[in-house]
């Protein structure tokens, strides 16, 4: 079981009230602009992929390239779509919410993560973070990073169990039958994908630039996404669900996850703008008994 949630402290002699307009201060200086970056990221490794396919078919681009490029390209896929889950790129009834919806649902196509779907269960993640029955992500554990790829390996395999199903089925959101419908579709899709590519001789290529790779991404995804930001997922609560880490890998191959103690604490801050808003926040996280496992 996750130990119970830690309630905000007075710390330094200031009150939680007088600490929390210290972290909303500092956080409203990374809010609001539009993450022009994550759309031309997101749109443009979605195209960036679909190219892979004639270069290949047509032997311009040797097929053990197209493996590795499509296995970076879907490894770096959900990040822009995460930024739309948090309506970052633009909120609700703004004149870019097409944007904001475009980036979610095209950037993860490679994935096979349907945006409404990542989104109803990605915000269950935060209401629940590190919750044994009520986080989607908690099957993601593990006591070292092999562990838990292994565990996010055999929870993607056919009969492995509900996953993130009972997410689904706990859920009152009322887009929930549309992104069943939008998860249907894409899932029938890709079979029909794979199985039309085998029947025209090209099983190799479906294997090598589509499934393969996404499960790879997968593993990836889930280890420096779920695992180490959340590591060893025993606590609750807002200031002790998630820490600040020090990747032994750095910062872009860990994929910015070592601030994500920030983007919990306010997910509208945008993914580039966590670093420089937890070095000016730090402090203030030490002083709310944040776990801080970094020496910078």
């Amino acid at each position: 079981m996750s130990a119970p949630a830690i309630a905000p402290q007075e710390a330094a002699g200031r009150s939680d009230r007088e600490l929390k307009r210290d972290e909303v201060e500092i956080a409203r200086k990374y809010m609001g602009r539009v993450p022009w970056e994550m759309v031309a990221w997101g749109l443009g490794n979605f195209a960036f992929w679909l190219t892979l396919w004639p270069l290949t078919f047509t032997g311009v681009l040797p097929l053990w390239a197209a493996f590795v490029l499509s296995t970076l390209s879907i490894t770096i896929c959900y990040l822009p779509s995460h930024e739309a889950q948090h309506s970052i790129i633009a909120t609700e009834g703004s004149r870019l919410r097409w944007l904001n919806e475009l980036v979610g649902h095209v950037s993860t196509i490679p994935l096979l993560l349907p945006y409404r779907i990542a989104w109803i269960t990605h915000r269950q993640h935060h209401n629940n973070a590190n919750h044994p029955e009520l986080d989607p992500d908690y099957g993601n554990r593990g006591d070292t990073w092999w562990r838990a790829a292994w565990n996010g390996f055999q929870a993607r395999q056919f009969g492995a169990g509900d996953g993130y199903k009972s997410a689904l089925r706990r859920s009152d959101d009322p887009n929930l039958d549309k992104a069943i419908r939008e998860g249907t579709l894409l899932s029938l899709s890709y079979y029909a994908i794979l199985t039309a590519l085998a029947w025209s001789g090209h099983a190799i290529e479906a294997a090598l630039i589509w499934w393969l790779p996404r499960h790879i991404a997968m593993t990836y995804i889930q280890i420096f996404l779920s695992w180490a930001p959340h590591y060893p997922m025993e606590e609750t609560g807002r200031y002790r669900d998630t820490r600040a880490w020090k990747s032994p890998i750095g910062t872009i191959l860990s994929m910015g996850m070592e601030y994500h103690i920030i983007h919990h604490l306010f997910p509208r801050i945008p993914l580039l703008q966590t670093g420089p808003a937890y070095h000016e926040m730090r402090e203030l996280l030490d002083e709310r008994g944040c776990r801080m496992e970094r020496s910078d």
